[in-house]
């Protein structure tokens, strides 16, 4: 079992419109959400560890949970309302993001609301986005990584949102803490753009990121692919030609793919992840692209089944 650590939010799609109005649709989304949905698609069993609200949306949210059969034992209810994430979408399909989320549920988490000690039963923590940065949730959410590092796997993706964060200096810090947890460190080449201003390249970025202690890092570059970089050096797989719908819930796929693939080879723990070869990282980035590529020829996070990303796989080469 994998336990994702993050928000859960509703998805404002808002279209241009005309006389004053804007049309819009409601979806339920959250990096993190979208994480724990896509790993119970890819058959592995995912627990959510979140604040989410008692009102309708946040009761869209659990019932969602529960429905795509994600374990809710560690939701945290609470009277405080939804985020909502107004959503633009570009001519090129890359979405825009505002976030309209203070003081609510998905923040709300303190370390009283951290579950004192997790069954042997899970194997990883994943973490990401707004809610590492943000109090209260986010020094909770650190802890809970500094407590259950070299025990368990330790996934990271900072899948920055800076209008969200607001002041990227604290996000830095923030930041910082779970990336000296991490085993693994998944990030975007524009997450590392943002983060450094564009004065650090992909490369360099891995390798401060190895030197703070992870295991594996995986550097998405739409696309064009991805590169992984570790012990074994740096191993790269492209991406896959497909018809773009939109890139909403891409980056979240590629995660809960890596993820999946590595506990569906037996490798989802910090001694088998340093361990890997170049060809066991070539594998995992080919499983995890072929999963995005699925994802972003849909509207929305509409993330792949197993029976999905085997189809795609078997086209491409891997089964």
């Amino acid at each position: 079992m994998i336990l994702v650590c993050g928000e859960a939010l509703v998805d404002l799609f808002a279209e241009a419109g005309q006389g004053g109005e804007m049309p819009a649709r409601i979806v339920a989304g959250g990096s993190p959400f979208n994480v724990a949905i896509g790993l119970s698609r890819l058959g592995i069993e995912a627990a959510f560890l979140g604040g989410i609200s008692r009102d309708g949306f946040g009761t869209l949210l659990a019932d969602l949970l529960a429905r795509e059969g994600v374990d809710d034992r560690y939701l945290v209810r609470t009277d405080r309302f939804t985020t909502i994430s107004v959503v633009t979408t570009g001519r090129d399909g890359h979405p825009g993001y505002a976030f309209h989320g203070e003081g609510a549920a998905d923040r709300s988490l303190t370390a009283a609301d951290l579950p004192a000690v997790l069954p042997d039963a899970i194997q990883a923590l994943t973490f990401g986005s707004y809610t590492m940065a943000v109090e209260p949730v986010g020094p909770a959410f650190a802890a809970l990584a500094e407590r259950e590092r070299g025990r368990r796997v330790i996934s990271v993706d900072p899948n920055l949102r800076p209008t969200a964060i607001g002041d990227m200096s604290g996000w830095h810090r923030a930041a910082e803490r779970f990336y000296r947890a991490a085993t693994i460190i998944k990030a975007s080449d524009e997450d590392i753009r943002i983060a450094w201003e564009g004065q650090v390249t992909v490369a360099e970025a891995a390798s401060h990121w190895l030197g703070l202690g992870a295991r594996l890092v995986v550097v998405t570059q739409g696309e064009q692919g991805a590169t992984a970089f570790s012990a074994a050096g740096p191993v790269s797989a492209p991406g896959h030609r497909v018809a773009v719908q939109d890139t909403v819930g891409a980056g979240d796929t590629f995660h809960a793919a890596l993820l999946a693939r590595l506990a569906h080879t037996g490798r989802l723990s910090p001694e088998a992840i340093a361990a890997l070869d170049r060809e066991a990282l070539a594998d995992l980035l080919a499983y995890a692209a072929a999963a995005a590529a699925i994802t972003v020829t849909r509207r929305g996070a509409d993330l792949p089944t197993a029976a999905e990303v085997e189809a795609i796989g078997r086209r491409s080469g891997v089964a």
